[in-house]
């Protein structure tokens, strides 16, 4: 697998054009004496250790730089693998106390009002839940009292609206504070109620169609630092992998949407880039190299992904010029082949309505395992399915070719490029075997890289949903 940009590089070129005051985060824990302590912080959906300190007998530790942080949230991980969050953005000298018993509920904040808001609300927000908890409980052994129901229902609507209200109450008093901005993206969209269709029945699809409109109402897509906290990956893996129909079409258009509410030299702006190309790029889910595709041509070989070396380009355009001509949809690339009595083959010459390419090699341990569970298929399911194979060798020495066929029994349409002048591994992405593409009459490529254990459903589905 190709490795197109690597996050290592990436994260350091996130950092640059920071304004070099430094930080200075001192703490006291207490329980915690004689320990190596780590500042870590972050990013997308891991997180990073940007320091270590050691705490003394008393529990005290200094975290120092002569750099300015990035905004977002960060943590201090103690020993016990617990740890706590602080909020680094516009103050970043300042000191903390707590117990390590208790790390929220002892907080002592000293030199960041981020912070002394950060930890009121986590402390306020640790008392209504338990309070939800005992409610969810009660309502648990409350099933089958409608009358009790309805009241247990009634107090968790308004436990919900003070924690709605505490948290606009802070968004409205201090919009450009972290803790604001992180509140605002938590926010789902409110849908308003579902419209009447002309025919006067509810149009059913509207509330998705809204939802998905309006998902980014709240999310500030051009703050970095919301990219430093826990919420934002959950966000975007949500709006791309669950709200997003699952097809390569769809995908492309809501990542080109959703990066298009960045500023195109924001640290969001190449973490999003980097994402979707990385995720879809591994992505075992067939058809999904579009996106891969998609997204390379629009920011890589555009020239956008300005923190990509033209090495990498290279490598990455390499990938494109071998992917597209194959791609889910793509017309097949016709192939005049040579059957084993040496009389010429093509595509034309197949009238069934699914061809299947099996690329292969009778010397290769993965075909020898799936060749006879393809002709046990291609037995039971030609005539079924009005299905063809064109078994394309893809070596040139005849006498193996020949055996295997023999032995094996392979009844269906047996070729290879003996004279080397189709190019079908630049055609095809051939780098490995065995490959199975599957196309239509009109030889279109409706599936690629399936394995013979899905082929008879794939094709069962597909010719119920042509008609």
């Amino acid at each position: 697998m190709l490795k197109y940009t690597f996050l290592f590089s990436l994260l350091l070129s996130l950092c640059t054009g920071l304004n070099a005051k430094g930080f200075e985060i001192k703490a006291t824990v207490k329980g915690v004496k004689d320990s190596t302590c780590q500042l870590a912080y972050y990013f997308g959906d891991k997180q990073y250790i940007k320091d270590s300190a050691r705490a003394d007998a008393k529990g005290n530790l200094v975290f120092k730089g002569e750099e300015t942080l990035p905004g977002g949230i960060y943590m201090i991980v103690i020993p016990g693998k617990k740890y706590f969050e602080l909020i680094v953005d516009r103050e970043q000298v300042f000191s903390v106390s707590t117990d390590s018993d208790d790390l929220i509920n002892a907080m002592n904040v000293t030199g960041s009002k981020d912070n002394e808001v950060f930890y009121d609300y986590l402390k306020w927000i640790s008392i209504r839940g338990k309070s939800m908890e005992a409610l969810r409980k009660e309502m648990e052994t409350a099933k089958g009292d409608d009358a009790k129901l309805a009241t247990l229902k009634s107090q968790q609507e308004a436990l919900d609206k003070e924690v709605k209200d505490y948290k606009n109450n802070i968004v409205a008093k201090q919009p450009d504070m972290l803790l604001s901005q992180i509140f605002k993206a938590s926010m789902e969209p409110e849908i308003p109620p579902t419209p009447n269709k002309p025919d006067g029945s509810k149009d059913s699809t509207f509330p998705y169609r809204y939802y998905r409109a309006h998902y980014f109402d709240n999310i500030n897509m051009k703050d970095d630092r919301l990219l430093r906290t826990p919420v934002f990956a959950g966000k975007i893996k949500q709006y791309i992998e669950r709200i997003t129909p699952q097809m390569p079409d769809s995908v492309c258009a809501s990542a080109t949407k959703m990066i298009g509410l960045t500023d195109e030299k924001s640290d969001i702006f190449k973490y999003l880039v980097y994402y979707i190309t990385n995720t879809y790029e591994k992505s075992n889910v067939m058809g999904m190299d579009a996106v891969f595709v998609c997204m390379a041509e629009q920011y890589y070989l555009s020239g956008k992904a300005f923190w990509v070396d033209s090495a990498q380009v290279v490598k990455i355009q390499e990938r494109v010029n071998a992917l597209k001509p194959c791609l889910i949809g793509k017309q097949a690339y016709n192939m005049r082949l040579l059957k084993p009595d040496f009389h010429p083959i093509s595509f034309n010459d197949i009238k069934s309505e699914y061809t299947i390419l099996y690329f292969w090699d009778p010397s290769c341990g993965h075909c020898q395992k799936v060749t006879p569970k393809l002709r046990d298929f291609y037995n039971t399911n030609k005539t079924k399915l009005d299905v063809e194979v064109l078994g394309i060798y893809i070596e040139t020495d005849t006498t193996e070719w020949f055996k295997y066929i023999k032995e094996k029994e392979l009844n269906w349409i047996n070729a290879a490029d003996l004279t080397l002048k189709t190019n079908f591994r630049a055609y095809y992405d051939i780098y490995s075997t065995p490959v199975i593409y599957v196309l239509d009459r009109n030889k279109k490529i409706i599936a690629k890289r399936i394995d013979v254990e899905n082929l008879e459903d794939f094709l069962l589905n597909y010719s119920k949903r042509k008609f």
